[in-house]
């Protein structure tokens, strides 16, 4: 999938690629999804080929319906019945998401098989919600339900029928609105749920509570008595609390991704989750990695200082991962700018590589150092394939999941912000790794590498201890943050841009925290105790300034 085109291809514990979506739901949830969740064209059509070849159709004619419908609920049904949660017990709603427009080509089999379904399991057993945009015609202001009643004739017609209608608009729908709706499109007003634009996407569960969306999904699949009633209290606490900040905390992206913003969805939503853990008004300036190069300076010099104007301008330097050629000179100048300036910077994958790649360069001398993704001829290949890495199929060949990493020492930075831990569990996506006949040289410069697989031979993460704030992940830490949970990576580059980085690794080096609580200047805002001791050993206060113990 093209990053530009579908946005960021994200990054199961077992190694799934899925779509982005898949990250929404482990994101909002808290849960581990696996491959299995994600049900794509190509996998059943794989599956029911693989099922004839191994002779399951022997004597039949083998067609979209009944073979590959059949195989699209059955896949259903599966994974329906694998825990996410952590739960004990088999789970009670399995919630499917049928992506697309109808009538588009790709989803039809799907819809078929939905339908069939639908018919199979029967009332109380199936709740269909169909989203809709209702647009406003700004010359007028009038609320336009045509789309949704032409969308909702389309779904019939296919023979799926709404339970529930979704409609997204700009504002909230007006009760003629939702009349003239539920007239045409055969669907009670009480479960017409409208979707108007929020502050912030955390915003949406408490608009769907406050319009007791909860309630008719109830309904409709006969749960009264078993579903209990949405718990958001924490939720709900933690969205004024981001609703409330006001000092800023300014981040440089530079990717080379950066036309379709969706290409780098769990990185912003990661740095959010930090920010908000750490008190802060988020403000994310992306830059196109080819903007900082001597090339644009000649072709678009207007596009080379506006970039250079947002990287010298900004609090932390983030470079997220990539593939390719370009847009690298770019990022090695960034994160060359942010050594030598002594600004907060992580690197992700790729981005880590580059660091590596620009402290040889610049400080070992070794001015034709690089990867041999991007120059398979260097003769100081820092980054290099890996071992079990194809030389001749790209697709599928990637080391992919979740993947140990072990802290080659405690006093590391890292190491400290995962809570002095011997070892994490992280996601990794990637062919290429620093060359270890590399590492030696490199560490005796200056640069350390903190994390390495269980071989010792596989670069996870690399610091320079002489920086206030200079870390490089081989693996995705964005793919791990949770809202009230974010990435201690994330929590480390956020606090560092903050000048709180000291307070932080106090913090979690033996302190735990309260619930978050709505930020009020001057009053009390968190409580940290030691386990081990019987009253309050710091009391943060939130000034107007800053934060203090």
């Amino acid at each position: 999938m093209s990053p530009i085109e579908h946005g960021e291809v994200y990054v199961l514990d077992d190694g799934g690629e899925v779509d982005l979506d898949l990250g929404n739901y482990e994101r909002f949830m808290d849960i581990k999804l696996t491959r299995d969740n994600n049900i794509t064209t190509g996998k059943v059509y794989q599956h029911v080929i693989e099922k004839e070849r191994k002779g399951d159709y022997l004597g039949k004619t083998v067609q979209v319906v009944p073979h590959v419908t059949d195989a699209i609920q059955d896949w259903i049904e599966r994974a329906a019945r694998i825990l996410v949660d952590g739960q004990a017990g088999p789970p009670d709603v399995c919630v499917i998401e049928l992506g697309g427009t109808i009538g588009d080509i790709e989803s039809m089999p799907f819809i078929e098989a939905l339908g069939q379904f639908s018919y199979r399991v029967g009332a109380g057993n199936f709740c269909l919600i169909h989203v809709s945009l209702v647009p406003v015609l700004n010359v007028v202001g009038e609320q336009k339900t045509k789309p949704t009643q032409h969308s909702v004739q389309g779904l019939i017609g296919l023979g799926l029928t709404p339970d529930i209608l979704g409609c997204r608009s700009a504002k909230p729908l007006e009760e003629n609105v939702k009349a003239k709706l539920s007239q045409f499109c055969h669907v009670p007003m009480e479960n017409i749920v409208t979707l108007y634009d929020c502050p912030n996407i955390w915003h949406v569960p408490l608009l769907l509570k406050e319009q007791k969306a909860h309630e008719a999904i109830i309904r409709v699949l006969n749960l009264k008595g078993i579903a209990k009633e949405p718990a958001l209290e924490d939720w709900s606490s933690m969205v004024k609390l981001s609703d409330e900040l006001h000092v800023p905390v300014r981040i440089a992206v530079v990717g080379k991704y950066t036309e379709l913003l969706d290409s780098y969805l769990s990185v912003h939503k990661a740095l959010l989750h930090a920010s908000v853990a750490r008190r802060k008004k988020l403000v994310v300036d992306w830059i196109a990695a080819s903007d900082l190069e001597d090339g644009t300076k000649k072709e678009n010099p207007d596009a080379f200082k506006a970039a250079w104007k947002l990287l010298k301008g900004a609090d932390g330097v983030l470079v997220p991962g990539g593939f390719g050629n370009r847009g690298v000179q770019g990022k090695i100048l960034a994160a060359k700018y942010a050594r030598e300036n002594r600004l907060p910077f992580l690197g992700i994958c790729l981005g880590m590589q580059i660091a590596v790649i620009e402290f040889a360069r610049s400080v070992l001398g070794l001015q034709d150092a690089n990867s041999t993704e991007i120059d398979p001829n260097t003769k100081n290949p820092c980054v290099i394939l890996m071992p079990e890495g194809s030389k001749t199929h790209m697709g599928g060949t990637m080391r992919l999941g979740s993947r140990r990493t072990y802290f080659q020492a405690k006093d590391s930075k890292a190491a400290k912000l995962y809570g002095n831990k011997s070892f994490i569990d992280e996601r990794h996506r990637h062919r290429y790794e620093v060359n270890p006949a590399m590492v030696p040289r490199l560490e005796r410069s200056g640069l350390s590498f903190s994390g390495k697989d269980e071989t010792g031979q596989r670069m996870e993460i690399v610091e320079l201890s002489s920086h206030p704030f200079y870390v490089g992940a081989q693996f995705h830490p964005e793919y791990t943050s949770r809202p009230g949970k974010p990435s201690p990576m994330f929590l480390g580059l956020i606090a560092a841009a903050s000048g709180e980085l000291e307070v932080l690794l106090q913090q979690v080096s033996g302190c735990q925290e309260t619930v978050p609580r709505p930020l009020t200047n001057g009053k009390l805002e968190k409580v940290y105790w030691k386990e081990t001791a019987k009253k309050p050993v710091s009391i943060m206060y939130s000034l107007c300034d800053g934060v203090y113990s």
